[in-house]
């Protein structure tokens, strides 16, 4: 009784391609900086923190899938695990960044001056 094993080279380069694609992307952006998403905002964030965040969270998600092996497990765990992560990352993102912003504009638009 023979037991082949299946070759997952193939999975592994796409995801390494995806994952690379995606990198690419957020780096020509975090050095281009186009000005219509770096200052139009949504939620008190500019449109490029949202595209980072977005970009980001997908990523994560793409490694959690792949090379934890999730894709394999019962629907319910790879959901509890990847959905919670998900959404901890992404509040945890939101709220540092919709509060560096109103410490920006505290500094920015009041008498109290950088002392730091």
């Amino acid at each position: 009784m023979s037991h082949e094993h299946a070759s997952n080279v193939g999975r592994i380069w796409k995801v390494f391609g995806l994952l690379s694609i995606i990198t690419i992307v957020e780096v020509i952006l975090g050095i281009v900086k186009p000005e219509v998403l770096q200052f139009n905002t949504f939620l008190s964030m500019g449109l490029l923190n949202w595209i980072f965040i977005i970009l980001t969270v997908y990523k994560a998600y793409w490694i959690m899938w792949a090379f934890m092996h999730l894709e394999g497990e019962a629907a319910s765990l790879r959901w509890a695990v990847v959905g919670t992560l998900v959404f901890l990352i992404i509040y945890l993102v939101f709220i540092l960044l919709v509060e560096a912003d109103y410490i920006f504009e505290i500094f920015k638009n009041s008498t109290i001056k950088w002392n730091f």
